[in-house]
């Protein structure tokens, strides 16, 4: 049976990379609590291709 409640499941992307017109992109999942948080969230994480930690925004 699916849990209820007010956890969702998020998609985290790098501005930067997308910024920078290089191939690939840097994408992180994770959750929130849409009743905490109703914004988009913006975390640190760090980017594998571009070997540093850059800002990730929510997308979905």
């Amino acid at each position: 049976m699916a849990k209820k409640g007010n956890r969702v499941q998020v998609i985290l992307e790098c501005t930067e990379h997308k910024n920078s017109g290089m191939a690939g992109t840097s994408r992180y999942i994770t959750v929130k609590n849409k009743k905490n948080t109703p914004e988009r969230i913006e975390l640190k994480k760090y980017n594998s291709i571009l070997q540093k930690v850059t800002v990730h925004k929510e997308i979905k």
